[in-house]
Formats: structure tokens, sequence, C-alpha cells
């Protein structure tokens, strides 16, 4: 029981000050809230906490130019007290009558600073606020370091306030001095070509520097994988070791400027230069345009450790288009010095097994350029689809300023399969093209996104493949948001193939829908055409499309509705699509979303509900 009471005594003793004022309101009075909303009465006796009260009203009331406020505080007659009554009179508002803010040195010139300047919310004339004052003042001093003015300093940096005249004289001087420029990279503890690294930066020794562009120079060499961490920094020590020290000035000199009077000089050869003749200020001019200093570069140092050789990942999931999988990765991400890598992937379920290995050679700009080797075992049963197949593809990538990403290839395949009763197999060589672009805002659970993809391949008898076709599929994806609350997602999805002989068409390059990905509602890929004995034989066409409207119910977990539409068919355009509708729950895990959706199809007779689950983002 002792140690409860004390408990509770501690407790009670820990708890804020509750204040109750008359004669404010809005900010102001909030801001004074604020202040005393830490105040712990139990730590003072009853008139220092009155004391108290009253210094923290006034100086919350400051910031607003309330600088004579007439306070009178009553405590409760509790102790300690829990609350304070506040009847307060804030006198005059003190008003800017002066308003001097300039900028000295190459940031006169730049824009962002400028801005700055001419965004400042006050005027002469306006009450006085302190908060959009010190905003300012941080503002600028942020851009100095972010864009490279690093002997920047405030020359004149004064607030003058005068509550007798209910007036106020802001001053404030940057003086930025010259800006730097990028200069050499420094290298250290890379097992990869240094050039190769050097192509990563965003900027070139001599440009205007910017914190920016260190950050994302950072960032590249961070997306390559080959290094376990990296550091990149500018040499700002070594800047500090070049740059002159300001004179230091004895006390008899600062006497001597700072007064009229004059101290008795002891003769010196230093006097004695003094008393020599001196320069005039216009032949100084003259003397320094003859040579023009050069702008002040800043060094950058990259320090960086290599990542490890073998990486090993396993992954379990379980979606009802395929059952319960299991994926297991192994991921060399450099192999040599120019930073090739090589990666290999099994994937297990009971429709289908597939193993897969991909080999990358990066060329100058290694995350935009880089030629790709690719391999693949699968083996599919699924319906009436059973198909082993065989696939290599040489790849030549390039990604755009925009984001978009070509890849030309040329891939060839063997494929031994039965569909729909009918067993076929075929040697195809074919090239294509793709182009594709994806962007997201929190991968894991996008708030705004989309993915585009286009892809075109040809295939002809005359090269010596077993089949004539073109192959056109586009695909888009949209997620946007609506508040904070309201998320959108659409897909939509199309494809179809030229040929003059379908038969020859693998299963891997046909059509179906139907399952999670496509309409829910419908079993996996059982959506396309039949053949005389109700056989699955694939579509040459294919549309499919998706609406679904999600809803934040509490914290990470999100109910949707959605109406999915889509089929795979032979003649374009199809007499009607299958369509799915049904309502949804997400809950935002650390892997991903989570989805549970019960789907009805509406062009089903046999089945009126379907169940689908998965695991793992949209994108």
């Amino acid at each position: 029981m002792g140690a409860a009471a004390l408990c509770l005594g501690m407790a009670q003793g820990a708890l804020a000050l509750e204040a109750r004022i008359d004669g404010l309101e809005g900010d102001v009075a909030d801001n004074v809230r604020y202040y005393l909303g830490d105040l712990e009465a139990a730590q003072y006796d009853r008139r220092r906490l009155e004391g108290e009260v009253v210094r923290r009203t006034r100086e919350a009331m400051r910031v607003y130019g309330y600088y004579e406020p007439r306070v009178r505080s009553r405590l409760d007659e509790e102790e300690p007290p829990r609350y304070v009554s506040l009847s307060i009179e804030p006198g005059p508002q003190v008003v800017i009558e002066v308003l001097d803010i300039r900028l000295e040195g190459e940031a006169a010139d730049d824009a962002p600073f400028r801005d700055t300047v001419d965004a400042f919310p006050l005027a002469e004339g306006d009450p006085l606020l302190h908060a959009p004052w010190d905003r300012m003042r941080s503002r600028l001093a942020g851009l100095a370091l972010e864009r490279g003015y690093f002997d920047w300093s405030f020359t004149d940096r004064r607030m003058e306030v005068r509550p007798f005249a209910e007036s106020a004289r802001l001053y404030l001087t940057l003086d930025s001095g010259q800006r730097y420029a990028f200069g050499d990279v420094t290298i250290r503890g890379s097992h990869i070509v240094k050039d190769r690294l050097r192509n990563l930066a965003p900027f070139e020794p001599g440009q205007p520097y910017r914190a920016g562009q260190v950050a994302l120079y950072a960032q590249r060499l961070g997306q390559t994988n080959w290094f376990s961490s990296v550091s990149v920094r500018p040499r700002l020590d070594a800047r500090r070791e070049l740059a002159l020290a300001p004179p230091t000035l004895g006390w008899w000199n600062v006497v001597e400027t700072e007064g009229d009077a004059a101290l008795p000089r002891v003769p010196s050869s230093r006097t004695a230069m003094t008393d020599s003749p001196r320069l005039s200020a216009l032949a100084l001019a003259a003397v320094s345009r003859l040579h023009v200093p050069a702008r002040p570069s800043m060094p950058i140092d990259v320090v960086l450790a290599p990542a490890d050789r073998h990486h090993f990942e396993t992954g379990i999931g379980y979606a009802t288009d395929v059952g319960p999988r299991l994926q297991f990765g192994w991921n060399q991400p450099w192999i040599n010095r120019y930073g090739h890598s090589l990666e290999h992937d099994l994937f297990l379920s009971q429709p289908e097994q597939q193993f897969s290995g991909t080999y990358l050679l990066p060329l100058d700009d290694p995350l935009r350029d880089q030629y790709r080797f690719q391999y693949g075992l699968r083996h599919r049963d699924n319906e009436d689809t059973q198909s082993n197949e065989a696939t290599v593809e040489l790849a030549r990538r390039w990604e755009f300023d925009n984001r978009w990403v070509q890849t030309l290839f040329m891939r060839a395949t063997y494929e031994d399969f039965t569909q729909g009763g009918e067993d076929e197999s075929v040697f195809l060589y074919y090239p294509g093209v793709s182009w594709t672009r994806t962007r997201t805002r929190d991968p894991r659970f996008p708030t705004w996104g989309d993915r585009q993809r286009i892809t075109l391949e040809y295939s002809d008898t005359a090269w010596g493949s077993d089949a004539d076709f073109l192959r056109m599929t586009g695909n888009t994806e949209w997620i946007r948001m609506l508040g904070d609350d309201l998320r959108f997602v659409t897909r939509l999805a199309l494809g179809a193939i030229e040929t003059d002989d379908f038969s020859q068409i693998p299963p891997s390059l046909r059509f179906f829908t139907g399952g999670d990905r496509s309409v829910r509602g419908y079993g996996y890929e059982t959506l396309a055409p039949r053949n005389e004995e109700g056989l699955l034989r694939g579509g040459q066409q294919m549309l499919a499309g998706s609406l679904e409207v999600q809803r934040r119910v509490t914290g990470n977990w999100w109910g949707a509705a959605f109406v999915d539409s889509g089929d795979a068919f032979d003649d374009w355009w199809p007499e009607q699509l299958n369509t799915g509708a049904g309502l949804g729950v997400r809950w935002i895990s650390p892997v991903g979303p989570v989805r549970f959706d019960i789907a009805h199809p509406f062009d089903d007779e046999e089945n009126s509900w379907r169940l689908h689950f998965a695991i793992g983002p949209e994108f």
C-alpha cells in the first residue's frame, strides 16, 4: 500500500499545470498555454510558481509583439496547484518601424535568396511577429550551406524593440562571399574501378556547389548494391585549413578603433611602415583588377566499404492464384572490379516451377546503361496448360532522364507444350523492344504512383524461327489519393497477336485472364477461348481493366470496393467481357499490404463467390 501511494503521489505531482486564460484568445492564448504546458507545479513553492507563470506568460506573448502586458495570476487552493487562472491585459502591440534586409556577395544575384527575402510576410507598419523573422534567418543560413556559400556570415543581425515607443527596428545583412564550386572527387575503400563510380556523380568539377547533388551522388552509389556503406561528404575541414584566420586585435588597438583617444605609440618597424606613404584607394582597386581570384572549390570525399559477395534470400507466401509458394534467391552484387553482377532465383508453387538467372554488365553509367544476359527454365501445369520451357535472352537497357526505360532484346525459346489437348514443340528466335516506367512514393504502400509498360515482339521463319507472329502488349496502373483516407487504384491491360498459325504460338505467349491480378471472381487464367471439347486454348487478343476504391478504416486497416472486367478472345472486339465485383480488406504489414477480397462473378453461373488472398505491394 505504501509503494502504491508513493507511485500515485508521484503521478499526481508530475501533472502539468492547466492554464485558464481571460483576456486573450487565438494564437496568442494558445502560445501561452504551450509555454505553461510543461510547468510542473510540484517543483516550486507557491510564490516561485506564480513568478514562473508570469515570466513564461510574458515570454510567450513577446513573440507576438506584446512587450508590456499586465498579467494577474491566481493559483487554486490544492497542493500542488492543478490550474492557474490568468487575467491578462495585453497592452499595445509593437509595430515594425524599420525593416532593413540586405544581401551582399554573390547571393545577391542568386534567385533562391532573393525569393526568400521577397517572401518575408511582414512589412513596415505591421505588428511584430518573431516567428517569420526567425524562419527567414534560418532559411537564409540553410541556403548558404546548401548552395555552397561556405564563407557566409550575418554582418548585421539586430532586432531593436522599443516598447515605450511601441516600435521595432529590424536589421539583417547576409554577406555570402563567393559561391564554392565542386572540386575533385576522392574515392577511398572501393573495390570497383573508380572511373565507373565517378560517372555516377551528378556534377562535374567546376560546377556550382549544391548539397542536394552530394546527397544524390550518395544515393546513386547505394543503388548499385556494390557497397555495404557509403559516405559522401564535402571536405569542410580542408577549406577551413586553407582559409586565413581573421586578424586578432590587441586591446590597445580595440581602444583606438572604438574611441577617439589615442594611446602613445612605441616606435617599431611596423609603426614605421604605417607612417610611410600609403597607396590610395584608387591604386589598390587598379592592382586588384590585375588578378581576379579563382573561384574557391570544395573537394568531395567518398568513403566506401564493399558489400558481401553473396546474398541469400528466402520467401514464403500464399495467393489464391497459385496457392502456397516458395522463393529462394542467390545474389552476387559484384563479381569483378567492373561491377558485373549475377543473381539466381528459384520459384516453386503448385501450378508453376521456375529457375532463372541474370548476368548484368553495367556500362559507363551503371544505373542507366547495361547489358543483360538472362536464362531460365519453367514448368507449368495449370488447368488445360502443360508446358516445359527453356529461354535465353540478351538485352541492352537504357534509362532516360524522364525515367522511361528502353530495352532491346533478342530471345531464344524452346517450349514443349500441351494446350487444350493439342501437343506441340517449337523453337522461337525473335527480337523485341519494351518501354517501361515506374514511379512511386513509399513502395510498401504507395500513396502515389503509376506504372506503364509497352512491348513489341516479332518472329519470322525467315531466320529459322518456327512461327511467324507480331505480338503487342500494353499495361498501365495508377494509384492516386484524395485526401489522407481515400485511395484509388486503376489498371488496364491489353494485348494482341497477329499470326497465320496460332497453333505454333506457345502458351507463354498466348493470352489468359482471370485471377487475383486480373479479373477477380474467376479462377486463375480460366478466361480464354475454348476448343470444341471445352478445353482452354488461349486467346489472340486480351483486354482487362479494374477500378478499385479504398477507404481507411483505422490506422493501417483499409476497406476496398472494386469492379474488374476483361477477357481473352480471338476476334477484336469481343461481344462481351466477363465482369466481377466485390469488397475487400487491406492491412499494411511491414512487408507490404495483405489483401483479402471476396468477389462475385456476374458471368459464371456455377460459382456465386470467390475468395482472393495475396501478400505484397501493387507495384
